[in-house]
């Protein structure tokens, strides 16, 4: 293992690891605040339910 430290810079090697690893992070971040199940700061968006002209009207009560 120590001879693959001896082909890459251990501390460039480390930055680049975690600046991907930081990228990644926020872009999984995002998708899932794009979502509407997994928006922790909106909630989940609900939809008006339009009529459907091919359906009947529900009977009256």
């Amino acid at each position: 293992m120590w001879k693959i430290w001896l082909l890459f810079d251990p501390r460039r090697a480390l930055v680049a690891l975690f600046a991907f690893l930081f990228v990644l992070a926020l872009v999984i971040h995002f998708v899932l605040l794009s979502t509407n199940k997994f928006n922790w700061l909106d909630g989940p968006r609900t939809q008006a339910v339009s009529q459907n002209s091919s359906m009947p009207a529900p009977a009256p009560k």
